[in-house]
């Protein structure tokens, strides 16, 4: 076996587990947009309109993660045990504190916040509950997204991917239990609680529960993290580099979230039939970034290792080689998009007019998938060498430059429609992944080699 195959074969190891739970991520995703469609198009526009604060505070929580799982991921590169000891101690201590912070603020704008996105006024209450609902027990979810960062900044990929599989399991089938009446399938009676919205967002917050006690049982007997031997403990010195590498990637992912929130907001501005096409296609669209996420993390571990190692050689190697093999996966998913818009938009909703629209922008975004795949390598290039500040200012400049004012500009001054925005949010990510692939190129990032 040559230098290369070794290599690929490693990338796959590390790799798989995360591409497993992206896929099943996506199923439970699709599972429950599908149930909750079949409601009709209210009710997935009340769950679709607080879904991109969703993302906001579950990237928060992301961003502190990557933080803890560059510098053990370094440390490990540098063999330095006992570092990635105390890294790994202070995801805890971040987990506490981001959960309960997070928590608080939800639970207080929760009844405020639909119509701080625009969202029509028929809607306004039960997304206001969902959000409540789910926003309870964020300290789980926080310890879920957190403590499995930590866990994958030592190679361990499989206990985030099961545990993710069990929530996701509770998810499914609490979902048919709580969102339907009782009812006959096949001369079958199958119980139901018939909360319709308000029983999707109990069953997502069980499974929030569930997952974040797992995690924390699998992270506190990681044999590596030693907790057995030293307890827990608060490292001032690591603590403060996870943050200096986690806060940029906060702020970036907050930059983003909030100017997908903006431009949901636009968007809802445009009627519940758009908005409703729009949230389902998104959510549609999710199965064919499965690739790219996955490979992300296989990405970040990898060169983290190599920047530990003080390698700029095998920091390109990496970075070029899962680059290449998304873009080779991105592809077919491209193209797969396009041929099946359609069919995929049917999956979520029986109205025809939000198929119809659904699938004319996933067709329009289908063009650019192999170049979103290469921008996620490269942030999780960027995120395990611990290069975040610049990545951050990109991801403002394009987000809000690009994709938030152009859709400003295309909605309210040129009067064009949902396709003319989905060709902005195109041209956001086209940038972002322009400026991502010019740092790389020029070595803007090689100071993180002797630091």
């Amino acid at each position: 076996m040559n230098k290369y195959q070794s290599q690929i074969k490693s990338i796959c190891f590390l790799a798989w587990p995360a591409v497993v739970q992206e896929a099943m991520n996506v199923v439970v995703s699709y599972v429950d947009t599908a149930m909750v469609g079949a409601l009709g198009a209210n009710a997935s526009a009340a769950v679709g309109l607080t879904s991109t604060v969703g993302w906001l505070v579950s990237s928060i929580a992301i961003a502190f993660g990557i933080g803890i799982l560059s510098v053990c991921a370094q440390a490990i590169g540098a063999k330095d045990e006992k570092k990635v000891q105390r890294t790994g101690q202070q995801a805890l201590f971040l987990t506490l504190i981001v959960g309960i912070v997070l928590t608080v603020i939800c639970v207080i704008i929760a009844p405020y916040l639909p119509a701080w996105l625009n969202g029509d006024k028929a809607i306004r209450a039960t997304a206001s509950l969902y959000f409540m609902i789910i926003s309870l027990p964020l300290l789980f979810r926080s310890a879920v997204l957190i403590l499995s960062s930590a866990l994958r900044g030592v190679s361990d990929m499989k206990t985030p991917m099961l545990i993710n599989l069990y929530m996701n399991l509770i998810n499914i089938v609490l979902n048919f239990v709580l969102i339907y009446p009782t009812r006959q399938v096949f001369g079958i009676t199958i119980p139901g609680a018939g909360l319709e919205v308000k029983g999707a967002a109990i069953a997502t917050a069980i499974s929030f529960v569930v997952g974040g006690i797992m995690m924390f049982v699998r992270y506190y007997n990681n044999q590596i993290f030693a907790f057995s031997k030293s307890g827990f403990h608060f490292y001032k010195t690591e603590f403060k580099e996870c943050l200096t590498i986690g806060i940029p990637v906060v702020l970036e992912r907050g930059v983003i979230c909030l100017g997908h929130v903006t431009f949901a907001s636009l968007i809802a501005k445009l009627g519940v039939v758009r908005f409703a096409a729009h949230t389902i296609a998104i959510q549609a669209e999710q199965a064919f970034y499965i690739p790219g996420y996955g490979f992300q993390t296989a990405a970040a571990t990898l060169v983290g290792n190599a920047i530990g190692q003080k390698s700029e050689h095998k920091v390109k190697e990496v970075t070029y080689l899962i680059s290449g093999i998304t873009m080779f996966l991105m592809i077919i998913c491209g193209i797969t998009l396009f041929v099946f818009a359609n069919q995929l938009m049917s999956i979520f909703t029986p109205d025809l007019q939000v198929i119809e629209l659904g699938a004319r922008v996933l067709r329009i975004v289908s063009i650019s998938e192999p170049i979103y795949g290469i921008l996620v390598i490269l942030e999780g290039t960027f995120n395990g060498m611990g290069d975040t500040k610049a990545p951050f200012i990109f991801s403002l400049i394009t987000m809000w430059g690009v994709r938030v004012c152009g859709s400003w500009l295309i909605i309210n001054v040129f009067n064009q429609g949902i396709e003319a925005v989905w060709i902005m949010m195109v041209l956001d990510n086209i940038t972002r992944c322009f400026l991502l692939a010019r740092r790389f190129f020029k070595g803007g990032w090689k100071y993180r080699l002797n630091s």
